[in-house]
């Protein structure tokens, strides 16, 4: 396999890039001066060497300690948690600006992945995100697809069966698993939302 056709090949792998879009991207960097193709190269280095995930949401960040933004960030509602399917989905609900809660980036689906990776899909961790908090609501936000709805389910038992491991002392506590309303079409994704309808499907949760 030539240079060209590997680059091409490793494109492919990129979500959504197909062969004719890879190989724009490799035919687009043969034209590059060699500045420009560097600067890329140092980018990308920079990304790797620099990016860490938060110890509590795994939300990609840059700056001091185990924890993003968001997690720090003292005037957020930390009794209501937001389960994503991936970052994209965290900015889209963030960028409506109607949710203030905390997140919590599940690293995939159930469907996208073949069974010796279901191990990729942090469901153990949310598991001990909810021990360590009581949260009162948790927004299972997955896309409407196929495999956001069988991740859904077993988020949803997952949960419960913290709750009902984990019952504190005293009076049963408020709590509840919600789900966004209907405002994101059958088999769309949050990511291409707008953020109109993420607002409605976020206020209409239920």
């Amino acid at each position: 396999m030539d240079s060209i056709q590997k680059l091409i090949e490793i494109f492919r792998r990129f979500p959504t890039v197909g062969s004719r879009t890879a190989g724009r991207f490799v035919y687009y960097l043969l034209k590059l001066q060699k500045n420009k193709t560097d600067e890329l190269i140092n980018a990308i280095l920079e990304l790797k060497s620099k990016i860490k995930l938060c110890q509590q949401c795994f939300n990609p960040f840059e700056s001091e300690g185990s924890l993003c933004p968001i997690c720090k960030d003292g005037s957020r509602n930390k009794n209501i948690l937001c389960v994503v399917e991936k970052e994209s989905d965290l900015i889209s609900i963030e960028n409506t600006g109607k949710f203030n809660g905390l997140y919590f980036i599940l690293g995939g689906t159930v469907g996208t992945m073949r069974k010796e990776d279901l191990n990729s899909l942090r469901i153990e961790e949310l598991k001990k995100r909810i021990r360590e908090r009581n949260f009162s609501e948790i927004i299972v936000a997955l896309n409407p697809t196929p495999e956001g709805r069988a991740t859904s389910v077993l988020v949803e038992q997952s949960i419960r069966e913290v709750w009902l491991n984990e019952k504190p002392a005293g009076p049963e506590p408020s709590r509840r698993i919600t789900h966004l309303a209907r405002g994101i079409p059958v088999g769309g994704e949050l990511e291409y939302a707008d953020e109109e309808t993420l607002e409605s499907a976020l206020e209409g949760r239920k």
